[in-house]
């Protein structure tokens, strides 16, 4: 927060939980992220998420020793120093080091051969479901948002009612302006989300080295995510009890 206002940057907290998708979970709409805006940082979400991060480490440990298992050059150590610490540490370190180690060219190769579902050390996440994760949200004053929808592979009609379902939830919006998204396809999901009753959002889905392609605000080079977002967005959040 003193940093961006150092910067005179406006921030916006928030938060990203992989949650239960509408699918089967070993296809890709069997996991859907959910971008939270706005949770107090003591609120229950932040709580639940807690006991999630514990539960991650476990599986991490244990994935770790799934691909030891499989004879490849990974050690839980180098993991570790990968994500700079346990805290935080997830799969895209572990593909790192694979990577590092040219087990495989790319993260993505490392998600699709090993590590995501259908993959030789895959282990399945306890994820959220979306209900869930929008009454945690609501109980924590935060704003739930869909995110990159078109990373769940839906047809079109079936994502139109999906986006339903989710405002029927309690969502706010979806994410329309995507770093990845090409123009048409930005279109699109604003027309979706509008037809939902739910805030078309954006962003670049910055994630370092982890997606080099992306380029934080500006994705791909082209995005320019319209500061009308955050005001609907703003206009979306509840009002707190004073005192």
């Amino acid at each position: 927060g003193a940093e961006a206002a150092r910067l005179g940057v406006e921030l916006v907290p928030g938060c990203e939980v992989s949650c239960r998708g509408p699918g089967d979970p070993a296809s890709a709409a069997g996991s859907a992220h959910v971008l939270v805006y706005f949770p107090d940082e003591d609120g229950p979400l932040s709580a639940t998420l807690a006991t999630l991060r514990r539960n991650r480490e476990d599986r991490n440990r244990r994935l770790v020793a799934r691909l030891v298992e499989l004879g490849l050059p990974v050690t839980w150590e180098e993991v570790v120093a990968e994500a700079g610490g346990e805290d935080g540490l997830g799969r895209p370190h572990v593909a790192a080091v694979l990577v590092r180690h040219g087990v495989v060219g790319s993260i993505q190769e490392a998600f699709d051969r090993y590590l995501g579902p259908g993959g030789a050390a895959y282990l399945p996440k306890d994820n959220l479901g979306l209900p869930e994760v929008a009454r945690l949200a609501a109980a924590s004053g935060g704003l739930c948002v869909l995110a990159h929808p078109l990373s769940l592979g839906l047809p079109e009609a079936t994502l139109a009612r999906f986006l339903e379902d989710l405002a029927s939830l309690g969502f706010v919006g979806a994410e329309a302006f995507y770093g990845r998204y090409r123009p048409e396809e930005r279109q699109l999901l604003e027309r979706l989300a509008r037809r939902a009753g739910l805030v078309p959002t954006g962003g670049s889905d910055f994630h370092g080295t982890y997606k080099p392609d992306l380029a934080v605000g500006t994705g791909q080079g082209d995005l320019a995510v319209p500061d009308w977002c955050l005001e609907e967005l703003l206009a979306r959040r509840p009002a707190r009890p004073r005192g």
